[in-house]
Order: structure tokens, then C-alpha cells, then sequence
């Protein structure tokens, strides 16, 4: 749907933003668009609109962006449309429709609209070197994206994911075998006919695509899959020093007090996947409520809410990037919910997943070694379980949230209830469905509890800066602009030294 000038002059009184791009092209296309057109496309896409001045000193938001017009739009607009398609870039992804005239009578401005790229694609860069072509967003504008974030892009690109990749000079020994007789025992319950139980544990384990042997080069050892699942706590912690584990039970805080429960790095497990997985899920689910159901005479205690938190766990392993400079798998429950967060962004835009998008996981091995013992669904059909279950109790819509900026993903699973209106007009802020909304101070996660907040906060108030917010909601300034990162309706306004927030 294209952009009006009304749609337009609306969008500048916000500011430029994550999914808009201002710049002055009086009578050529400027070199900085084909940037702007890398940094949208590797990001949540967006638009560029050229003809669009900007007063970096402007103290409010009606002067700092000036409609100016450019000359020769249809001749610029050829122009970019000749360039796109040579070299500058690597790909073009727009269509005809993408790129057109916008004209109130007397100013011409040129509308670039860049969708999110696929990942198969990505990165989307300028000149012939990835490394030094590729850009990315963030509240700021564009930037050049680090080593790690475009090796990140390309690694996605592999449909057979990340975690097949041998690990030379890791072995058996490498191989925690407590970890290993507990994943085998589940294994064979699970699968009691299954010729692999035959097998002993190197042959077991190589079936399972966690040893693996290339027949090119003759090196074999553990894939990366064999040694995150089953491996010794060290040899983890020497490959993937970069990747944090951690659980914390938050159902009970105090002021005084954090957390109930944690579960990290103390020394008094070995941290491999299949621990964490099998000792958080435990405590996950411990407090669900299991009614009283028969099967065959047997007492059946799993329910679709237990086994819908335990997909949001699963998808948390699976889509996972192990391979960044830093991440946290992070599992947080509170009294009314959990929130897990993993590294690495979204390969399919978020509406898409919502849909019921088939996003391949970063990890298959792993998803397999997990569905084999029950634990995950067939490939795309995690995600829309979830939602099918909370829908199904009444419970508001589980929140997918994608930072760009951190490089991770949360997944905020509500017990609120939908349509639930608590509190005056002031104070309801909608969640959930349209209609829907929640008193600031209802009991909420704490990640969700916060964006409300600052949302509340915003709509009284209108622009603000970080540290307005950071002080109005109680958390500090860069874990309150983390939060804002977060938030698809908020954008920034002014400068690096003046930027304020509001709400779109």
C-alpha cells in the first residue's frame, strides 16, 4: 500500500526511526540510499523517501524535517532503478511497485519502499564485500554491522542449519555420560521397538547426527549438536564461552529478593542443553494445573498448556544462535507467566509467524534429538500450538518480540486473560486483542509489566527521553532503552543528544 503525502508529513512529525529514512536529494539519487536500502533490508524493512531536508538543530519535530521536493523525480527514479539493478548491490529485492512518486501539486518526493529480505538472501550489501557492505538499523539510523552479525546472516542462509558442523578434536570423551544414559533410557521408553537401542553410544549418538565423519577430508569428531546436547560442562564452556545459561523463578520476588530459584553456570551440574532442558522444565511446569483425567485407566497428568510451555522451551533450544559473541538463553517465570529469550533475530518477519510461517531451525539436529523423546512438535507446528492453546484458555496473545539491536528474540507467555478491562481510561493500556486492556500494577511478567508501563507512561506524556522513562518505571537507563527496542509502536524523535520517544 503506498504512502500518501498526508501519510508522509504524519511520518516526519515522528521522526526519522528503525523503518524510515529522510534524505535531501534535490536533483540526484545521493549514494547514502543504497546504504539506507541494505540497512532496512537486513533489519524489518521500511521506507526511504528522498526530497525530505533535515535541520539536525531543530528543537521540535514540525522544523527539524523540511519537505523540500526533488527535481526530475520520474529521471531520479530511473536513475535508481538503473543502479539497483548493476552492481551497487548484491541483490535487488524490490518490485516495480516499490519505488514511486508521491506529489501534493507542488513539491515531488521519491518513495523507496524496502521490504525485510528473506534470509536466504541475506546479508543485502553495498559493493562486493560483505564485510564492509553490509548495514543493519537501529534508533540512530544506519550503521555498519559487525563481523559477528554479518557471519550471523550468512550462516542463516545454510538450509541444513548451524549445528551439523564438526567440532575437530572433540571425542566420545567429550561426551557426558550420565547425561547420555538418562537421554538414551527416555529414548528407549519412548521408542521401545527402535533398532538404535542396540547400538552402543558412539553409533547411537552418530545416528542422532551428534558424532558425524566428512568423507572428503576424514575428519570426524562431535557436531556441534553432540557436544551443546550431551557434552561435559568444560569442553562446552572452551567452545561456546560466549553462550550463558539461565533460569530464574520469579513467581515470589520481594525487594529484598530477586529470584526464588536459579538454575546457571554454579558448578553443580554439567551444562549441556539436554540438563537444562530436562531440570528447568521441571520447575516450568510444577505448578501447572493438572486436572484429573483417565486414559486406559492410567492417570494422564500432561495437559496443552504443559505441553505448549514446553514448545515455547523447544523453540527457545532450537532457533537459537550458538555461534554469536554473546547471547543468554533466558527462561524467567512469574507468577503469571514466562518469558524466554534466546540469540539470534527472527528469520521470518513476526506477522508471518504468526500466520503459521514454516521458519527452518537454526538447529535440526538438536530438534530432532529432542523429538525423539517426545519433546517438540512435527517442524512449524510449534509455534501456532502455543497460540491454539492460549487462545483456547481465554489468555491473551503470547507476545513474539524481535530485537534487532540486541540480536534476540523473547517469547512472553501471559496468563491474563483476554478482554480483561481493569482501571480508568488513563490507565488501561490495550493488550492483547483490540479491545483488551490491563491496569499498570495488574499482575503481569515482569518484561510485559514494563512495556506497559512505559506505553502508559508515553501516552500521558508524550515525548520523553530515555532516562524520563528509566526513572518513572523504576529500571535503569540501558535495560529501559533495551525495552524500547522491543516495542514495534514507539519511535524516536531529535537527535543523538535530544532523542525522545513517543508512540506512534
Amino acid at each position: 500500500m503506498h504512502l500518501t503525502f498526508a501519510d508522509i508529513q504524519k511520518k516526519l512529525l515522528a521522526g526519522e526511526h528503525l523503518n524510515l529514512e529522510c534524505k535531501e536529494a534535490e536533483d540526484n539519487v545521493p549514494k547514502s540510499v543504497y546504504e539506507s536500502y541494505s540497512a532496512l533490508a537486513n533489519t524489518n524493512g521500511g521506507d526511504i523517501i528522498l526530497g525530505i531536508k533535515e535541520n539536525k538543530k531543530a528543537k521540535t519535530p514540525d522544523k527539524r524535517f523540511v519537505i523540500q521536493g526533488i527535481a526530475n523525480a520520474s529521471k531520479q527514479k530511473e536513475d535508481f532503478w538503473n543502479t539497483i539493478n548493476g552492481n551497487k548491490v548484491n541483490v535487488n529485492i524490490l518490485v516495480d511497485e516499490d519505488v514511486y512518486v508521491v506529489s501534493d501539486g507542488e513539491n515531488d518526493l521519491l518513495v523507496i519502499h524496502v521490504p525485510r529480505a528473506d534470509y536466504k538472501i541475506k546479508p543485502v550489501y553495498v559493493g562486493e564485500n560483505p564485510y564492509k557492505g553490509t548495514y543493519k538499523r537501529n534508533n540512530e539510523g544506519d550503521y555498519h554491522a559487525t563481523e559477528h552479525e554479518v557471519r550471523a546472516l550468512i550462516r542463516d542462509q545454510n538450509p541444513d542449519g548451524n549445528d551439523s558442523m564438526i567440532l575437530e578434536h572433540y571425542t566420545m570423551e567429550d561426551i557426558d555420560e550420565a547425561t547420555f544414559v538418562a537421554y538414551r533410557q527416555m529414548f528407549q521408553v519412548k521408542n521401545p521397538e527402535h533398532v538404535w537401542n542396540s547400538y552402543d553410544n558412539k553409533a547411537f549418538l552418530t545416528m542422532l547426527g551428534g558424532y558425524r565423519r566428512d568423507r572428503n577430508t576424514g575428519i570426524e569428531g562431535l557436531s556441534m549438536a553432540g557436544l551443546l546436547m550431551f557434552g561435559k560442562g568444560l569442553p562446552i564452556r572452551d567452545e561456546f564461552d560466549n553462550i550463558l545459561m539461565d533460569y530464574r523463578d520469579e513467581s515470589n520476588v520481594t525487594p529484598d529478593v530477586r529470584w526464588n530459584d536459579r538454575v546457571t553456570y554454579d558448578g553443580t551440574w554439567e551444562n549441556n542443553l539436554f540438563n537444562f532442558f530436562t531440570k528447568v522444565t521441571r520447575k516450568l511446569t510444577a505448578d501447572l494445573k493438572k486436572p484429573f483425567k483417565l486414559e486406559n485407566e492410567t492417570r494422564v497428568d500432561d495437559t496443552p498448556v504443559h505441553k505448549a510451555v514446553r514448545e515455547g522451551f523447544v523453540n527457545l533450544i532450537i532457533h537459537s544462535d550458538y555461534l554469536m559473541d554473546a547471547g543468554v538463553l533466558k527462561v524467567i517465570k512469574t507468577v503469571d507467566g514466562f518469558e524466554f529469550t534466546n540469540p539470534g533475530v527472527l528469520k521470518l518477519p513476526v506477522e508471518e509467524i504468526y500466520k503459521g510461517g514454516n521458519s527452518r531451525a537454526r538447529n535440526p539436529k538438536i530438534q530432532t534429538m529432542l523429538r525423539m523423546v517426545g519433546f517438540g512438535d512435527n517442524a512449524g507446528s510449534g509455534f501456532p500450538t502455543i497460540l491454539k492453546t492460549w487462545k483456547d484458555n481465554g489468555w491473551v496473545r503470547p507476545q513474539l518480540l524481535e530485537n534487532t539491536i540486541l540480536n534476540q528474540v523473547s517469547l512472553l507467555l501471559s496468563f491474563e486473560k483476554q478482554g480483561k478491562i481493569i482501571g480508568d481510561k488513563k490507565s488501561a493500556i490495550k493488550i492483547g486483542d483490540k479491545k483488551s486492556a490491563i491496569k499498570i500494577g495488574d499482575k503481569i511478567s515482569k518484561t510485559e509489566n514494563n512495556i506497559v508501563k512505559i506505553r502508559a507512561f508515553l501516552i500521558r506524556h508524550g515525548e520523553k527521553r530515555t532516562r524520563d522513562i528509566a526513572e518513572h518505571i523504576g529500571l535503569g537507563v540501558s535495560r529501559t532503552r533495551e525495552l524500547l527496542g522491543m516495542m514495534n509502536d514507539v519511535e524516536t524523535v531529535g537527535g543523538n543528544k535530544d532523542r525522545r520517544y513517543r508512540l506512534k
